[in-house]
């Protein structure tokens, strides 16, 4: 029995050893990539561009509710019961129209998400399609992105696709 078993796992050890011989495997950097295509880097201007005049206008409006209070503040003691409440209503509804105002912006599913998605979703289909069509082309079992959070100790550069993904993509890089 336990001859059987040991023949077994070195019979399924040997296949997959062989199997793992056959596969190709590259590597690409979507970072690099992306930063050399010119539509990318428009579409990264533009949301920033947004980005900051929203910031902008958002701190605007929680500057201005600082001083609506700190006015509040200073004139709370003359102030009838009546106003008193009417102010303090006042601050509150600012306060929370500036919070929807930035959760719209800046949150989940917000402007700044929608215009990424918008401009930068599609530059980033491009650039699947061009490594799908090299990986199938050469036969590549798997193309990993060595960008963000994939870690890769060691790459052989014989295996890296940057400059072929940019070359279908029709983009030359300067150095």
């Amino acid at each position: 029995m336990k001859k059987n078993l040991l023949l077994i796992i070195l019979a399924i050890s040997l296949s997959l050893s062989a199997f793992a011989q056959q596969q190709r495997n590259g590597y690409i950097d979507s970072e690099y990539i992306l930063n050399n295509i010119p539509e990318y880097k428009e579409a990264q201007k533009e949301l920033d561009r947004l980005a900051v005049n929203w910031q902008r206008d958002i701190e605007k409006r929680f500057a201005s509710i600082d001083s609506m209070y700190k006015q509040y503040q200073v004139e709370a003691i003359t102030l009838p019961e009546n106003l008193k409440q009417k102010r303090e209503e006042a601050i509150i509804k600012a306060e929370q129209d500036a919070k929807e105002l930035q959760k719209k912006r800046f949150g989940k599913d917000g402007d700044l998400f929608k215009k990424r998605e918008e401009l930068v979703k599609p530059i980033q289909d491009r650039v699947f399609n061009a490594i799908e069509a090299i990986a199938k082309d050469r036969g590549y079992a798997f193309v990993f992105d060595v960008a963000g959070s994939m870690t890769i100790v060691y790459a052989d550069p014989k295996w890296d696709l940057n400059d072929m993904v940019m070359q279908r993509l029709g983009i030359t890089v300067r150095d």
